[in-house]
């Protein structure tokens, strides 16, 4: 069996929906699993047909017929909107969304008391909001590690005295916490919006009830029908979401997802489920930087945003999408902490048509007041190159290091806006060579340069 793992070496939304979908289409893979990240994914695909799907929970294989998909326990689970996704894409002509998906019984759930406190949070925060998606993600997983025995995971939805139970202690230390929280803020209606959801008694019972299809469909299962699952297949694709600047121990904080990001939950699975499995990791990303929401970007630029065409827009919680010039540092760093790729996809090369010039980092400068001998950076002649980093970080550090990239000025080269030499240039820059590219947002604007096996030709 092989298991191809993607991985994005950016901030997110580099494409991996996209690469979902091709590798489905051009390896014949008939699962795919998600293995971290949560319903706040949002990846794109455009089938052959035109239909258009923004894949949160389902994995992004599902327009094609037969195509399974696993939320593995590493997933934190969203039951309304995995609902409401499966719906829609029922309507899109895939009347099987269901019967193809399948949650681990150990992933986590978040509540309507998750979202709400996470949507407190945030807008107390007010300017400096972290730039959450206001899904309750975090406030998840951080609670689950703070009240291990009052976690909510899948398994729970089937037990509903039981949920009842948790949900209702959940409610109670939430709200003593959260009311503190709303007393250090100015009122507004969207605080006390959110704060109504710990006030009404039927929520709890209204919750339960908006969710009882996802017993009734019998999508709640344990570990070993995953382990059936690929030993029966031949070709498998782990989906990971969200990107390694973003991971939980990697990334900068606060700008951070609780997640890892990284290749690591999926070796575990593979590890523990399919161990003599062919591993081949595909690191994705765009031949621009790209960011949702607030944080350091730092070769953040205003010339591209009026030539880039998003499915993802901004939001109400993340705010706007923001671009930057290719980072070479970012990416030698994300590909050093997942301890490099197999294969590399090089994403949205159409923009190189609407550009005379195209430019590149080649390093920092003005990284003032750095301490570079904590966390071993290379600052010679004042220039912030190379990131080498012993982890895990402390907060404190990585603190560091997010107010050292926020405050840097890029230096910058460059080239004419060739896609031949942009490609060449990005791998002297990165070290590794350009395996696959895409020129749009579907799977026939996806061509292969280098053969990833036999089942892939150029």
């Amino acid at each position: 069996m092989r298991a191809y793992i993607i991985v994005d070496l950016g901030f997110g939304d580099s494409g991996k929906g996209l690469l979902t979908d091709f590798l489905v289409r051009h390896l014949g893979a008939d699962v795919v699993v998600r293995y971290n990240g949560g319903a706040q994914a949002g990846h794109n695909v455009v089938a052959p047909d035109g239909r258009h799907h923004t894949f949160a929970q389902f994995g992004s294989g599902t327009f094609i017929p037969s195509v399974r998909t696993y939320l593995s326990r590493h997933v934190v689970i969203h039951p309304s909107a995995l609902l409401v996704e499966g719906d829609c894409l029922q309507a899109q002509g895939i009347p099987d969304a269901f019967s193809r998906l399948r949650l681990s019984d150990q992933a986590l759930v978040i509540t309507p008391f998750h979202q709400a406190a996470n949507r407190i949070r945030e807008i107390g925060r007010g300017a400096h909001r972290h730039g959450s998606c206001g899904v309750g993600v975090g406030e998840a997983v951080e609670d689950a590690l703070a009240h291990p025995a009052d976690r909510v995971l899948a398994g729970d939805l089937l037990q509903p005295e039981t949920l009842r139970r948790k949900l209702r202690s959940i409610r109670e230390w939430k709200r003593e916490q959260i009311a503190a929280l709303c007393r250090e803020n100015p009122p507004s209606a969207p605080l006390a919006r959110e704060y109504e959801i710990f006030e009404r008694e039927e929520v709890i019972d209204t919750w339960i009830a908006s969710i009882a299809r996802i017993g009734a469909l019998g999508l709640v299962v344990s570990d070993s029908v995953l382990e059936c699952w690929l030993r029966e297949t031949e070709t498998v694709i782990f989906e990971g979401a969200q990107g390694i600047l973003l991971d939980a121990d990697a990334g900068f904080h606060p700008f951070t997802t609780w997640s890892r990001c990284t290749a690591a939950n999926a070796f575990d699975l593979i590890r523990e489920l399919a161990p003599e499995a062919q591993v081949c990791r595909l690191g994705v990303l765009r031949c621009y930087a790209v960011r949702h929401g607030p944080g350091p970007l730092p070769t953040e630029t205003d010339g591209l945003t009026s030539i880039i065409s998003e499915h993802n827009h901004s939001g109400d919680w993340q705010g706007p999408v923001r671009y930057g010039w290719f980072d070479p540092v970012l990416a030698r760093y994300a590909l050093e902490v997942t301890g490099g790729v197999d294969f590399f996809a090089l994403t949205h090369l159409d923009v190189l048509s609407h550009l005379e010039t195209w430019n590149y980092g080649v390093g920092y400068k003005g990284a003032s007041g750095f301490d570079n001998t904590l966390l071993e950076l290379d600052l010679s002649d004042g220039v912030l190159r190379n990131f080498h980093t012993p982890r895990p970080l402390s907060l404190a550090q990585r603190e560091q290091l997010t107010q050292a990239l926020s405050g840097v000025i890029p230096m910058l080269e460059t080239c004419e806006a060739d896609e031949r030499r942009v490609v060449q240039k990005i791998e002297e820059l990165i070290g590794q060579p350009v395996d696959i590219v895409s020129h749009g947002p579907s799977a026939g604007n996806v061509h292969v340069l280098n053969s990833i096996h036999a089942g892939i030709n150029s």
